[in-house]
């Protein structure tokens, strides 16, 4: 990393002082047992997936649905969990045999790109094949998401591109240009702020307000996939636009050390907070930043730890998130919905408003495999070692 960008991410940074960090250690090792107890219950074994929620009702937590894609996310937290000398509650190899055999599921380059990645992991073996059976050189123009240039899927398809390069070299040679083509997509809808848009511009209304508002989901995920996309082909511009989304989402980053929901790419501001999904504070943020950390050799662990701790009733309710009995972190902290779309309204004006509380703020009680898959990424490798 050149001097130029390590002054860029330390010159204002947060400082936490060395005692709290046994503190994290020993939030860490809670969460990571709580997670592996939760994705045990949310384990449908007749499906050989994962569920897709997990609400509280009153007849206590109910699975509902399956989801292809959160099981995806969650066998890659399962991997870094083995990958750090642990061990899965949750057999890994038949998910992914349970995903691979029948592949109809796969209709987006979002979901094409985290098949990619999940492979490079696990199964490095196995891309040859997929790239084949699945049309990898075809996905930007055959499938909706990349045609309409929706960040998140470009970004995961970047990385699972950007993956498979750096498990399979020869198929990476194969998939360069690819990978270049969806790098190019991918940063057109990033503003000079930093921030990414949702979707490519286009002259409609709508879809310029879209191009505009970008979920803390399109931030994330374009920072680490950038991120692998540098170090899979040696590409600095990348790697600088993943620090400069860093650097904006930092910036914004609230007292509580929230990471807000929506931020508009043209100004760079947030023009919404609510909701604050847990997955973002534990699990999200932590994985992209720690990426971007490693390639840079920069420390962005004040904001990390700063959003962690937002978990366990550091939060604008006094409330932990975190309920081991249940063995969940709760989904999210929101606003009803007139409230949010008020926020919305004035958020796009430019201005902020000031709240002298939090009243009807209320908590989500429902929690996600892949938001416990998301916080395994992150941290299991990190667990028993240093922070």
């Amino acid at each position: 990393m050149s001097s130029t960008s390590s002054c860029r991410v330390l010159a204002g940074r947060r400082e936490i002082p060395a005692a709290p960090f046994e503190d994290f250690r020993r939030t860490i090792r809670r969460q990571g047992t709580l997670a592996l107890n939760g994705l045990c219950q949310m384990f449908d074994s007749q499906s050989a997936l994962f569920c897709y929620t997990l609400k509280q009702t009153e007849r206590g937590l109910v699975q509902e649905g399956i989801s292809h894609r959160y099981s995806l996310i969650t066998l890659m937290g399962l991997h870094r969990l083995e990958e750090s000398g642990q061990t899965s509650p949750i057999e890994i190899q038949p998910v992914l045999q349970t995903l691979l055999a029948n592949t109809d599921w796969v209709n987006t380059a979002g979901d094409l790109g985290l098949l990619l990645w999940l492979c490079a992991l696990i199964a490095p073996e196995r891309l040859p094949q997929i790239k084949k059976q699945l049309g990898v050189d075809s996905a930007l123009a055959r499938y909706r998401d990349a045609r309409q240039g929706r960040t998140m899927e470009l970004a995961w398809f970047l990385t699972g591109l950007s993956h498979a390069s750096l498990a399979c070299p020869d198929l990476g040679s194969q998939v360069k240009d690819l990978a270049a083509q969806t790098y190019a997509l991918l940063a057109r809808n990033q503003g000079e702020h930093g921030v990414f848009g949702h979707i490519a511009a286009n002259r409609s209304f709508g879809g310029t307000l879209r191009n505009r508002i970008g979920s803390f989901a399109d931030q994330v995920y374009p920072i680490y996939g950038m991120t692998k996309f540098s170090q899979a082909y040696g590409h600095d511009e990348a790697l600088g636009k993943a620090e400069d989304c860093a650097l904006a989402i930092c910036e914004a980053q609230g007292s509580f050390g929230q990471w807000w929901w929506h931020y508009d790419s043209l100004s760079g501001r947030v023009i919404e907070e609510y909701p604050v999904f847990s997955v973002h504070q534990h699990g999200m943020a932590p994985m992209a930043l720690f990426e971007l950390g490693k390639a840079l050799d920069a420390d962005f662990s004040p904001w990390i730890y700063k959003g962690l701790q937002w978990i366990n009733s550091e939060n604008e309710l006094a409330f932990d998130m975190e309920d081991v009995s249940a063995n969940v972190i709760w989904r999210s902290i929101y606003r009803p919905s007139l409230t949010r779309y008020w926020d919305v309204a004035i958020g796009m004006l430019g201005r902020r408003r000031e709240r002298r509380s939090f009243d009807g703020l209320k908590v989500r009680f429902e929690c996600r495999p892949y938001e416990l898959g998301w916080l395994l990424y992150a941290f299991a490798n990190r667990s028993n070692g240093k922070l």
